[in-house]
This record gives structure tokens, C-alpha cells and sequence, in this order.
């Protein structure tokens, strides 16, 4: 029996390993004949395992999809201790309910670890800590309804929150999804208003799939869409400054969500941003240490000066 389960456990891993097999191909991994390997199959399928069979020159077995059971995942060490700081790690929180469900997946995922993988895993959770932050969470059904519809490019009916708390009723044709490491959003035409718009999922509401498949025209990157729709768009004041470093020493100092990075030549690399106050964008180019020229706007041109006259003051002796 021990021999039998075991086996069953190697064809599933087998499968999972890549995209088809043949009888006589699994037969000479496991020893046995081609005859008990289809009994393995049909135990398997019994089991709730969607296995496919395939004829002719292109046929064999094959794991399909939307079976009752979920095949047992073959971790390698690394891979168990990746997945298990994955779930250890609170970004999950972005999803209403997540930080529950990572922790179920989490003890199950520990009873299996080797001792010495344990206390591994155990001690990156122990010794770690976060700084939090408000995050606006989405339940996992509302994420699954709008992610389908994309897929599907299916028209939605919603009802919106803007920031400034005010509701109307939006008919969206959706694009993509993106998730930052606070929120997501939803890229999508908005008819009503005959353009491309973000919309943050958290102030979703009312989410219906109307059955109308629409076809969508020139949709933007969503990626870059988001990106100017959270650094610049919303703001009061929005600039761009070419800062005399190459593009990947500034990387880890302008993440995503503060500004656009664009390469100009090796040297040089052009940051869009806004902020709703000239001081702020002022005391944030100046943070990055390094030369830097502003093009637009005038206004933050002239508000530099100023604070660099009112400092040369004070390094003025008595």
C-alpha cells in the first residue's frame, strides 16, 4: 500500500513537471507496467485528479484543470522556505481577510517542514518586523469578479468613491488590474466619460458584470498609466527634473509610486513627480544627492532659489 501511495505521489509530481507523458514513458520511471499505470490514473481521477488522456502520436496524460482536488505541491528546500516567508510576510493584507487565510496556509505548510527548515523559517518570522501603514484592503471575491472581466473584457456597472468621498455610477470597460504595495487599481474606459481612467478597487462598489463583451481601442501600459495616475495627476504641482545620475543608481531611491523614471543618455535621467507643496518636491530632489536641473515648473524653479538665498544666509558668521 505504502509502495502504491507512494507511486501515486510521483506520477502527480511527474505531471506537474511538464505538459504531457506517455504510458510507457511513466511505466519506465516507476518500474511497473504500462497496465498498472493506467490503474494509477484511474485512482487518481477517483481522487478528484482532472487527468487527461490523449491518443495518436501527440497523446499520453497530461494534468488538466477544475478537478474536485488540488494536486500536493514538490517543494525543493528552497522553494518550501521562499513560499513559507511569502506567507509570513504582510503583504497579503492588501486583500480584506488575507492575513488570516496565509496564516492557515502557513501552519499547514510548517507541519511539513523538516525540523531544520522550520526553525529557519521560524526565525526570519521571529526576528522581523514591520513598520505598518494604512493599507485599503479588497476582499478576494471583488478582486476575482474584476480580474475575470478583464480577462473576459466584459462590461461592468459599478458605483465609485472619489477622494473626495462623493458617488456616481460608472459603466467601465475594463483592461488590467494593478497592485502597488499599498493598493490596487483598476485600469478601465470609463464611457460615461469617454476616457482612460484608474480607479482604486477599495472604493468600488456595486460590482456587476453586465454580459457585454466589449473590444477594447489603443489601451495604454497599464503599468505607466497607474504610475503617472498616483505621482503626478493627482497633484497640485507636477514636475520634471533631469537628475545627473544614471537611471539604476536612482532606481532604489524614487520607487515607483513617487515618480517616473526616464533614462535620458548614460549620465542622466529625467524624474517626473507632483506634490501638492513646492517644498516638498524641493527637499525630495535635493535628498537624492546628486546634481540635478529643473525644467518644469517655474514656479519650483524660483521656490529652490529662495531656499538656497534664505541658507546661504545663515551660513553667514554673526
Amino acid at each position: 500500500m505504502a509502495e502504491t501511495t507512494a507511486r501515486l505521489l510521483g506520477v502527480l509530481s511527474l505531471l506537474q513537471s511538464r505538459p504531457r507523458w506517455t504510458g510507457p514513458e511513466l511505466a519506465d520511471r516507476f518500474g511497473v507496467t504500462v497496465r498498472t499505470i493506467r490503474r494509477d490514473v484511474d485512482r487518481l481521477r477517483q481522487l478528484g485528479y482532472p487527468i487527461e488522456a490523449g491518443t495518436g502520436l501527440a497523446g499520453g496524460y497530461r494534468l488538466g484543470t477544475g478537478g474536485r482536488a488540488m494536486p500536493p505541491l514538490m517543494l525543493d528546500r528552497d522553494e518550501a522556505v521562499a513560499v513559507a516567508v511569502c506567507l509570513r510576510s504582510t503583504a497579503t493584507e492588501s486583500l480584506d481577510g488575507g492575513g488570516e487565510a496565509a496564516i492557515r496556509a502557513l501552519g499547514k505548510l510548517e507541519q511539513l517542514l523538516p525540523p531544520t527548515l522550520r526553525r529557519q523559517v521560524g526565525t526570519i518570522g521571529s526576528m522581523t518586523e514591520r513598520l505598518g501603514t494604512a493599507i485599503a484592503a479588497v476582499s478576494p471575491e471583488l478582486l476575482v469578479v474584476i480580474t475575470r472581466a478583464c480577462r473576459d473584457t466584459e462590461r461592468l456597472k459599478v458605483r465609485y468613491s472619489d477622494a473626495g468621498g462623493r458617488e456616481s455610477e460608472r459603466t467601465l470597460d475594463p483592461y488590467r488590474v494593478v497592485s502597488t504595495a499599498r493598493r490596487w487599481y483598476l485600469v478601465a474606459w470609463d464611457r460615461g466619460r469617454q476616457a482612460w481612467r484608474t480607479f482604486r478597487i477599495d472604493r468600488l462598489t456595486d460590482v456587476v458584470c453586465t454580459g457585454h463583451r466589449v473590444e477594447l481601442v489603443d489601451p495604454p501600459d497599464p503599468v505607466a498609466f497607474v504610475q503617472s495616475a498616483i505621482t503626478t495627476s493627482p497633484y497640485r504641482h507636477q514636475a520634471r527634473i533631469e537628475l545627473h545620475a544614471p537611471l539604476d543608481q536612482l532606481s532604489t531611491a524614487v520607487p515607483p509610486t513617487v515618480g517616473l523614471l526616464e533614462s535620458i543618455d548614460e549620465h542622466t535621467t529625467l524624474l517626473t513627480t507632483g506634490s501638492e507643496h513646492l517644498d516638498s518636491l524641493a527637499f525630495h530632489v535635493l535628498s537624492l544627492d546628486v546634481g540635478f536641473r529643473v525644467r518644469e515648473p517655474e514656479l519650483l524653479r524660483q521656490r529652490i532659489g529662495d531656499l538656497a538665498q534664505r541658507m546661504l544666509a545663515a551660513l553667514t558668521p554673526p
